[in-house]
């Protein structure tokens, strides 16, 4: 029988491997939304994109589910993600 103390410490392993990933991924998709915002202050093109922001809810929500991920819980990601990434813009613009 496998030690449950064991288990654990693999589980969190691979837990703290994915958190690393995960910042790291949101540190590159950020440096690509700070350029996209100076690029819009630059042409004076509004901060936000409302049909782009909900085709990447629609698009988010069909990767949740083939990943077996909750697509409110990737909704709510989302968008946390889009109200930071236009706060950026916003102060591109200023």
């Amino acid at each position: 029988m496998t030690d449950p103390a064991e288990l654990l410490k693999d589980h969190r392993a691979s837990i703290d491997r994915l958190d690393a990933i995960l910042v790291f991924t949101l540190g590159e998709r950020f440096k690509h939304t700070q350029a996209v915002g100076r690029l819009k202050a630059d042409h004076d093109l509004p901060p936000s994109d409302p049909a782009r922001e909900a085709a990447q809810i629609e698009r988010l929500e069909d990767l949740a589910k083939q990943a077996d991920l909750d697509p409110v819980f990737a909704t709510k990601f989302l968008n946390f993600i889009i109200a930071e990434v236009i706060q950026h813009h916003r102060q591109h613009q200023s």
